[in-house]
């Protein structure tokens, strides 16, 4: 049983590539996920393309414009498609992993827009589901406040692969802190 009241030492930054934003609808295409501490050393990490039948793929990414700026990640996706990890495998894998990793402590996961990969989540691996803590550390929460208060901008690379974009999650989040760190507020 997760203690839902344990303070949390460990972080399980997660983030998915969908063929689109609708978790009823749209699939998951990729997966990335890093534990780490709280100050950001890597525990372990995990990554897999999902295997989707290719059909659905190419008919949601051609009803999604969003894919039409992304042409390379597009034609990789649908390469992989064939050699991804049968999605139940994949949700076996993450279960085993936070298992591992966790135990009884809550699984918080973090990220960018988080909570759009936690409907996901919620919809395809249902059971991973109940392994997570409630409670999310959403980045972009803290980019909202950083440009909207402080006018602290952070830049990252458009890449929209998933591990790449953990990276940038977690360098964004360590700009904010090193920001409050050197400026006292």
């Amino acid at each position: 049983m997760i203690n839902k009241h344990a303070v949390s030492t460990k972080l399980l930054w997660v983030d998915l590539e969908m063929t689109g934003l609708d978790a009823e609808n749209d699939v998951i295409l990729e997966v990335a996920v890093e534990i780490t501490d709280f100050n950001f050393k890597t525990i372990a990490s995990y990554e897999a393309c999902v295997r989707q039948p290719k059909e659905i793929v190419v008919d949601r990414m051609q009803k999604n414009a969003w894919w039409q700026d992304y042409p390379e990640n597009r034609d990789q996706f649908v390469l992989k498609l064939e050699q991804g990890i049968p999605s139940e495998q994949v949700e076996q894998d993450l279960i085993e992993l936070v298992t591992q990793h966790f135990g009884t402590e809550p699984a918080v996961l973090a990220g960018n827009s988080i909570h759009n990969d936690r409907n996901f989540i919620k919809q395809w691996w249902p059971q991973l589901d109940l392994k997570l803590h409630y409670r999310m550390l959403d980045v972009s929460a803290f980019k909202i406040v950083m440009q909207g208060k402080y006018g602290v901008p952070f830049e990252k690379r458009e890449v929209h692969r998933a591990f790449d974009d953990i990276q940038a999650s977690i360098a964004e989040l360590e700009h904010y802190l090193e920001w409050f760190k050197n400026n006292g507020s």
